[in-house]
């Protein structure tokens, strides 16, 4: 079976109590597939009323049920969905493609990656423990840690099922019951994940309400039953959804936006640091939060990595992300790829040079996607736009460097602070710059690899809290402390 044997709905509701409901106003949107343009479905578009309608429905699930199913029982439902995930891992990766435009290859590894996040979840869910205290007297203080009760969670259109099963397991494993929005852009894969899961989950616990920002996802955000949000999306955005929380005093995580540099020393393994650049920039057609979008090389192996790097970059295979052989396809709408075409000519006119891509490619058939080519941009400056704004997209800055402390300060130098990647055979060098970095996560020798335990997260504006650690856990539940007097005589305070 290839992707486009698919079967997909010509219409899809909102998924609230395990039903399917239409929204309130009767409105839809359409999804189409960025690498042809074509129809997929049309979906449909909430508003406050089927937002309400959801929360609603999260609080009775959690009363009458959730709150009641204890953390071993809660555990086995996560492993449930972890193995759906992998028995139909095949097709949920197919819808991905098909809506998202990646290369069928990566969104199989979303699925897999998908499933073990809930086995990782299903097996903390157990071990979120309180505490005893040690206090003055005759008494016992102990700490538990107990549920928001409902969470909104507003997921992007990058890594549709992946982000979504980053931030349901922990809710669930917390014992949360969820409303969740995804991308208007991409909603197909995690409402057929519903549909697969309705056997598995308890009616209530797992809403999803489709549609725009403005219209379903601010009315989620200002809910004032929504006692936590967890938001994944633009830093833009992300201020947005953080004060919109702050009128309900709501509990808030946002993974927000990047701009990560990838550091190769001239004693570095010059292949192995090849392959990361490559990988950091160009998976997923740039479109990650993470990526390495800041190559910065030391000018003593600076022309003959930049030869390397021009001559594999030109190799990628651009085409239809259902192929096999495609490597990169296009990015997920017509909307991203104007964006990451203006950035490129912002570039050149700011004093880079295009030494590869930097342009649509002009096969007819690509035409009609939203492609955009692997683009290299050198003689990048620090302060230019294209070095200091996420672009989003296939583009890679190059900058050179021979000062060691000039470097760190430009890796420094920008508004986020998610992710960095150093190359060097030098450890001590590798454990110093790590330190010096100011960046949540940091890989030496490798990138774009990450490991469930792993906290996930940015220094400065690229968010706040953290996705893929058992402390994610924290973040879903609230703290309580029981103070019990044990020696049995009255509290006098007026003698």
């Amino acid at each position: 079976m290839n992707a486009a044997n698919v079967s997909l709905k010509e219409k899809y509701s909102h998924f609230i109590g395990g039903e399917w409901v239409e929204s309130a106003s009767g409105r839809t949107f359409e999804t189409r597939n960025p690498a042809t343009g074509e129809l997929l479905a049309q979906v449909a578009a909430g508003d406050a009323s089927d937002v309400d309608r959801a929360v609603e429905t999260a609080w009775q699930a959690f009363r009458t049920s959730w709150s009641r199913t204890d953390a071993n029982a809660r555990g086995k439902i996560l492993y449930q969905i972890a193995e759906v995930i992998r028995n139909n891992s095949e097709e949920l990766a197919q819808i991905e493609t098909l809506d998202n435009g990646k290369p069928l290859m990566e969104s199989r590894l979303d699925m897999y990656l998908a499933s073990e996040c809930f086995e990782y979840y299903a097996g903390a869910a157990t071990k979120l423990e309180g505490k005893t205290v040690p206090v003055f007297g005759e008494r016992l203080d102990y700490v538990l840690r107990e549920p928001w009760g409902v969470v909104g969670q507003i997921i992007p259109w990058n890594f549709p099922l992946l982000m979504a099963a980053w931030k349901l397991a922990p809710a669930l494993a917390a014992g949360n019951c969820v409303v969740l929005k995804p991308a208007e852009q991409t909603p197909l894969s995690v409402l057929r994940l519903c549909e697969l899961l309705s056997d598995v989950v308890p009616q209530g616990v797992i809403n999803v309400v489709t549609g725009f920002g403005p219209e379903a996802g601010a009315p989620l955000v200002k809910h004032p039953k929504v006692k936590k949000i967890a938001f994944t999306g633009s830093t833009e955005v992300g201020r947005e959804v953080m004060a919109a929380a702050a009128v309900n005093v709501a509990d808030v995580t946002l993974e927000l936006g990047g701009k990560s540099p990838q550091i190769v020393f001239p004693d570095a393994d010059l292949d192995a640091a090849l392959e990361g650049v490559l990988l950091g920039i160009f998976y997923n057609a740039g479109q990650q939060c993470s990526a390495g979008s800041r190559l910065f090389l030391h000018e003593d192996i600076y022309d003959a990595f930049i030869e390397k790097l021009v001559e594999r970059t030109r190799r990628i295979s651009v085409g239809d992300p259902t192929k096999p052989e495609t490597q990169m396809g296009p990015l997920v709408s017509r909307e991203q790829q104007k964006r990451v075409l203006g950035y490129i000519e912002l570039g050149v006119k700011e004093g880079a040079r295009v030494l590869v891509g930097g342009q649509a490619p002009e096969d007819p058939e690509l035409r009609r996607g939203c492609y955009v080519e692997p683009t290299i941009l050198v003689d990048v400056q620090n302060d230019m736009t294209v070095a200091q704004e996420e672009i989003f997209g296939p583009v890679l800055c190059v900058l050179r460097w021979n000062d060691y402390g000039t470097m760190l300060e430009q890796a420094n130098g920008v508004p986020y602070g998610l992710c960095a990647g150093i190359w060097t055979r030098d450890l001590l060098q590798a454990h110093k710059t790590a330190q010096r970095l100011e960046a949540g996560y940091i890989w030496i020798n490798q990138y774009d690899v990450y490991a469930y335990g792993a906290p996930f997260g940015g220094y400065k504006q690229s968010g706040v809290g953290r996705e893929l650690a058992f402390e994610t856990l924290y973040h879903y539940t609230q703290q309580k402390n029981v103070n019990i007097d044990l020696s049995g005589k009255p509290s006098r305070w007026f003698r």
